[in-house]
């Protein structure tokens, strides 16, 4: 049973380390000029968009401390710039310019110390088996030999399964034909699936990439000339070897995921003391008036990786046995007077802002659904689990298209998917802001599809 794949600690860690390493040494060594709150919001600002253009902290696995020490020095040299220009707008007094370059010199130290340090134990880390990815290749050729160079080293934290291939062979890490390979990859929890293209036909990598796409598996192809390719496809090379990462979302990014978290506990914090702390209790006294039955409605969904949690809403229906099974249609005869202006608003969704702060959904993305819906839709729907790639969200980008409520044929779920895919493979945190903004734009003027 596999226990531990990656930690989300890793960069958050990192992050508090280096400002607190810079807020130190300037409280230590120049009291004076550092404490003033102007001062502390720029230093630790700059500092976060600095690293974040130059996408300083480390995403790759297989990164080292060398890998990118001119990015370093670049970091060093850019926030410099900004530390000693600050003095000139903030018109802050300083006594010495030596010594605040002696103060500077302490910071860069100190946190290409910490570099050096963080770099040594995640590697430690890694070679006693933690924060590991499990892998198999599919297809053998001369590049596998390569390639191996990189996944037997322990302390990039691979877990090299073996290799699958039609062509028997007696190496020990011989796994069996192709065939095999799907089922051993369900039952072993392999994460990341190597694929030689030259050794298999076109339809066998489409069948491969398909599999992948419906199993939460990700795909990354050694290529030849078969003309595979995606929208999110990214070359990476291990040991001078092109291998291309099919599924390539913006969300893998450790800093992307971080911010977006962020994001979403800032925004639900501001609607549950904005918005719920008085609406909870008014509409407790009207649901109660027209019907029994609680004030949310709970309803187990599926989120991100397939997991489920409680989707919180107002109850905007009747109290039924079918609740958990039939969607709502238009002029569905459990909703109630006020569920229909509940409905027509969105305010039924609001409660999942508790869901967001939790951690189960997000602010923006692919709209969960009920389970038995994605036991279906996983079947009957091309590439339909791509969107659990990411956590679910209250409103996304296919509803502000008008994908929402009732499926009544199936173009209507083929569409809601396709569009999700694409926000899965496109995220940004603009398009989440343009998201909101347009969900709001609607809620005030009343969606058709809301009922």
């Amino acid at each position: 049973m596999k226990t531990s794949s990656h930690s989300d600690l890793i960069i958050p860690v990192s992050i508090i380390i280096h400002l607190s390493i810079i807020n130190g040494v300037l409280y230590i060594m120049t009291p004076d000029s550092y404490l003033n709150v102007s001062n502390i919001i720029f230093y630790n600002v700059f500092w976060l968009l600095v690293t974040n253009s130059l996408k300083f902290y480390p995403t790759a696995r297989r990164e080292k401390f060398v890998t990118n020490i001119r990015k370093m020095f670049n970091l060093y040299f850019i926030y410099g710039l900004g530390y000693f220009s600050w003095f000139g707008f903030s018109d802050t007094e300083i006594t010495s310019v030596k010594y605040q370059l002696l103060t500077y010199g302490v910071i860069c130290i100190l946190l290409t110390a910490y570099r050096a340090i963080f770099y040594y134990l995640i590697r430690n880390y890694r070679f006693i088996g933690g924060n590991y990815v499990n892998v198999v290749v599919i297809g053998r050729d001369k590049n596998l030999k390569k390639i191996r160079h990189v996944f037997d080293n322990p302390y990039f934290g691979y877990r090299y399964c073996g290799f699958f291939d039609d062509t028997k062979s007696k190496s020990p890490t011989y796994l069996g034909n192709i065939f095999d390979a799907f089922k051993y990859i369900i039952d072993y929890q392999v994460d990341e699936v190597y694929c030689t293209a030259a050794k298999l036909s076109k339809s066998q990598l489409q069948s491969l990439i398909n599999f992948a796409d419906n199993n939460l598996i990700k795909l990354k192809i050694i290529p030849d000339n078969k003309d595979i390719f995606t929208r999110t496809m990214s070359i990476q090379k291990y040991d001078n070897v092109p291998v291309l990462n099919l599924r390539a979302a913006p969300l893998d990014r450790d800093y992307a995921r971080i911010s977006k978290r962020f994001f979403d506990i800032v925004f639900s914090s501001f609607a549950i003391i904005a918005l719920l702390s008085w609406l909870m209790p008014l509409l407790y006294v009207l649901i109660k008036i027209e019907s029994r039955g609680p004030l949310f409605f709970k309803q187990i969904r599926h989120g991100l990786k397939r997991q489920t949690f409680s989707c919180i809403k107002f109850r905007s229906m009747t109290v039924s046995s079918d609740a958990n099974s039939k969607m709502a249609t238009k002029n569905d005869a459990r909703v109630t007077r006020i569920g229909k202006i509940l409905r027509k608003t969105s305010i039924d969704e609001l409660p999942q802002f508790f869901n967001v702060f939790m951690g189960d959904m997000s602010v923006v993305g692919p709209r969960p659904h009920m389970v038995l819906q994605t036991t279906d839709y996983e079947i009957s729907v091309d590439k339909y689990l791509v969107r659990h790639f990411v956590k679910p969200g209250i409103t996304g980008l296919a509803q502000i298209r008008g994908y929402r409520g009732e499926i009544n044929k199936p173009s209507d779920i083929s569409n809601r998917v396709r569009l999700d895919i694409l926000y899965v493979e496109k995220w940004s945190l603009l398009l989440d802001l343009k998201i909101i903004y347009k969900t709001v734009l609607n809620s005030l003027m009343g969606e058709e599809n809301a009922y």
